[in-house]
C-alpha cells in the first residue's frame, strides 16, 4: 500500500527553488520535491528565477555604473 506522490504545484516549486537557493529549505520539503515523479514545475521554476536573477544583477550594474560616471 503505497500512496501515489503528490504533484507539486507551480507555486511550490517556486517557493522551493526559492528557498533552496537562500539554503533555507526544510527537509520535510525537500523530501516532498524529490518524492514528486513531474520534474516540469520545478524547471520551470528554474529558468524564470534564473532570467530575473540576471535581470536583477544587469538593472543593478547599470545603476551604479550610471551613477559613477556622473562624478
Amino acid at each position: 500500500m503505497s500512496e501515489a506522490p503528490q504533484k507539486t504545484t507551480l507555486w511550490q516549486a517556486f517557493a522551493s527553488v526559492f528557498r533552496a537557493w537562500f539554503g533555507v529549505q526544510s527537509d520535510a520539503n525537500r523530501q516532498r520535491d524529490f518524492a514528486s515523479n513531474d520534474a516540469k514545475p520545478f524547471i520551470m521554476a528554474g529558468i524564470v528565477f534564473t532570467v530575473t536573477l540576471v535581470i536583477a544583477v544587469i538593472v543593478v550594474v547599470n545603476l551604479v555604473l550610471s551613477t559613477t560616471s556622473n562624478t
